[in-house]
């Protein structure tokens, strides 16, 4: 069993920035685990955000168009925790950050979060003037 655990979720306005956390624990190899963030924003679908593949994959980087260039995924393997730099924030980001892993992946399935069997349970992210 894979426990995730998000935090740093919070309100921001506009131009600010926050980063998101999210830890793996359980009794597994956590490098060979793709870890992702997913968002669902108020009232629509939950959307891919940003994965790091796993060491099969040489931990490679992916991210959502609308967030290329704001947000940063970087991973701890020594740690078994990911983080998600935001900056830039608008207020289409205002969403709830799910933090998402699985070791089953090919880099065709990474950005889909039906293929995800292991989920945090949410932080809220506001991004409001």
């Amino acid at each position: 069993q894979v426990q995730l655990v998000e935090s740093g979720g919070g309100s921001v306005q506009p131009g600010g920035s926050l980063e998101l956390s999210c830890a793996a624990s359980g009794r597994t190899t956590f490098s060979s685990y793709a870890m992702a963030w997913f968002r669902q924003p108020p009232g629509k679908e939950r959307e891919f955000v940003a994965v790091a593949s796993n060491n099969r994959h040489g931990y490679r980087t992916y991210y959502a168009d609308s967030i290329k260039g704001r947000f940063t995924l970087s991973r701890n393997s020594a740690k078994n925790t990911v983080f998600l730099q935001m900056n830039s924030l608008k207020p289409q980001d205002t969403a709830v950050y799910y933090c998402a892993a699985d070791e089953r992946l090919t880099t065709s399935t990474l950005r889909v979060s039906d293929q995800y069997d292991y989920w945090g349970q949410g932080t809220q992210v506001t991004v409001s003037s």
